[in-house]
């Protein structure tokens, strides 16, 4: 079993679309291993911290399959604690399809991540809908270089939202994210 630490040391999310959170420190920890050759399994906690403390607070389960070495894709389960505009701290769950697509140049990661994610909060949909988070399609290039002789990877990556329902915004590209951290990996 392979444990990884992910910390994000910047995780930055930039106004864009009249977006009211202007700057948020995330942190991740996880751990995962094989199910079978191809097939990984990923144990993840995230919080994301504002300037008023924790905001979101989220555990997550994952399976992923190698096709190829460049294509991955995954599937995910979030049970989500977010705090609301008033203060107070509500739970949902999040199912994300991912199609996950990396290159390698020599020390440069180039990778590529489409998601549709689902949301809901019992068994139905979302009594509020957020075109951001309730049903999106996620597009998110990066990429990363990893120092020689070095635990530390550096990102950059941009997330562009876009809403398949016809809803306040319509069908369109709702939000841009930003995204600058390192990664550190401990076998």
């Amino acid at each position: 079993m392979r444990l990884s630490i992910i910390l994000l040391f910047l995780g930055t999310s930039l106004s864009s679309f009249g977006q009211n959170d202007a700057y948020m420190l995330w942190t991740e920890l996880g751990v995962r291993g094989d199910v079978i050759k191809k097939m990984t399994w990923e144990v993840e906690l995230n919080t994301r911290f504002d300037n008023k403390g924790i905001a979101t607070f989220f555990p997550q389960v994952g399976l992923e399959y190698k096709v190829t070495k460049w294509f991955k894709p995954s599937v995910e389960y979030r049970f989500i604690v977010d705090k609301n505009k008033y203060g107070n701290y509500k739970s949902s769950n999040r199912l994300n399809f991912n199609a996950n697509f990396k290159k390698g140049i020599e020390r440069f990661d180039l990778g590529l991540r489409i998601r549709y994610q689902y949301a809901f909060d019992r068994l139905s949909v979302s009594e509020s809908y957020d075109a951001d988070f309730d049903q999106a399609i996620r597009l998110k290039p990066s990429i990363s270089y990893d120092i020689k002789k070095s635990i530390f990877v550096p990102t950059v990556s941009a997330e562009f939202f876009y809403n398949p329902e016809y809803g306040p915004g319509g069908r369109d590209f709702t939000k841009v994210r930003i995204g600058v951290g390192t990664k550190l990996e401990l076998d």
